[in-house]
C-alpha cells in the first residue's frame, strides 16, 4: 500500500485522518480500559466469544482488561505446535499470547498493531507471561512488517472492519503467508450494503 496520506477517492476518506481518530479510540482502551465504551470489552467479552477459561490462565490481565475483538479466531481451529503466526490488529496482546503459547514449542508469533501504546501493552504482557516466541511491531494492516510467506496461520479479531481499504488488507495477509497457510479472522459481518454517507463518517468508523 502507498496510499497512507491519500484519500480513498471513492469513499471521500482522508486515510490519515481516519487512522488517527482509531488510534485514538484505542489509545484510550489501552489507557483507560475501566471507563466503558459503546463495545464490549474485557474478561466479560472473551467469555461472550467463547474463550475458554484455559486458554486465558497465564495471560497477564492488562492484557485482558483491554481486548475487544469481535469474535473468536481460535473458534476456526487451535493452532498447532511449530506453526509461525501473525495476528494483525494485535492489540493490548491477548490473542498473540493465547497463540504463542499453543504454537510453543517451536512455533513464533509476530503481533502487528497500529497504535504505540497498545504495542507497548502488549509486550509488557509477553514479558510478565515469561514468553520468548512473541514479538509485536508497529504496522498497519495494510503495510505488513512481516517477510513474504513467513507465517502458516494469519490470525485478526476486528480489525479488518476498520481498515478502509479491505482488499489491501487482505492481499497482505496472504503476502504473508506460506503456501497452504490458512486465515482464522473473527470480525464483523453486514447482510446489506452500507450507505455511502455512513462510510464518510470517521465518527462511525472509529466508535
Amino acid at each position: 500500500m502507498k496510499n497512507n496520506h491519500l484519500q480513498r477517492q471513492d469513499l471521500g476518506l482522508d486515510v490519515q485522518q481516519l487512522r488517527s481518530a482509531i488510534q485514538s479510540e484505542y489509545e484510550s482502551v489501552a489507557l483507560k480500559p475501566e471507563q466503558g465504551f459503546h463495545f464490549h470489552t474485557g474478561r466479560k467479552l472473551a467469555g461472550m466469544l467463547g474463550y475458554q477459561e484455559e486458554w486465558l490462565d497465564g495471560v497477564p490481565e492488562k492484557a485482558i482488561e483491554s481486548f475487544a475483538g469481535m469474535g473468536n479466531p481460535f473458534s476456526l481451529g487451535e493452532l498447532r505446535p511449530g506453526e509461525d503466526v501473525v495476528d494483525v490488529g494485535s492489540g493490548a496482546g491477548i490473542d498473540s499470547l493465547i497463540a504463542a503459547r499453543m504454537v510453543a514449542p517451536g512455533g513464533e508469533v509476530i503481533g502487528v498493531d497500529m497504535t504505540p501504546v497498545m504495542v507497548e501493552k502488549a509486550s509488557q504482557a509477553a514479558q510478565e507471561a515469561g514468553l520468548d516466541n512473541i514479538t509485536f511491531r508497529q504496522g498497519y494492516g495494510e503495510e505488513l512488517p512481516v517477510d513474504d510467506a513467513w507465517a502458516d496461520v494469519v490470525i485478526s479479531n476486528g480489525v479488518l472492519n476498520l481498515m478502509p481499504d479491505k482488499t489491501a488488507g487482505l492481499q497482505e495477509m496472504v503476502r504473508v503467508l506460506k503456501p497452504n497457510g490458512r486465515l482464522q479472522i473473527g470480525d464483523i459481518l453486514v447482510q446489506k450494503e452500507v450507505p455511502l454517507s455512513a462510510k464518510r463518517d470517521i465518527e462511525l468508523w472509529s466508535g
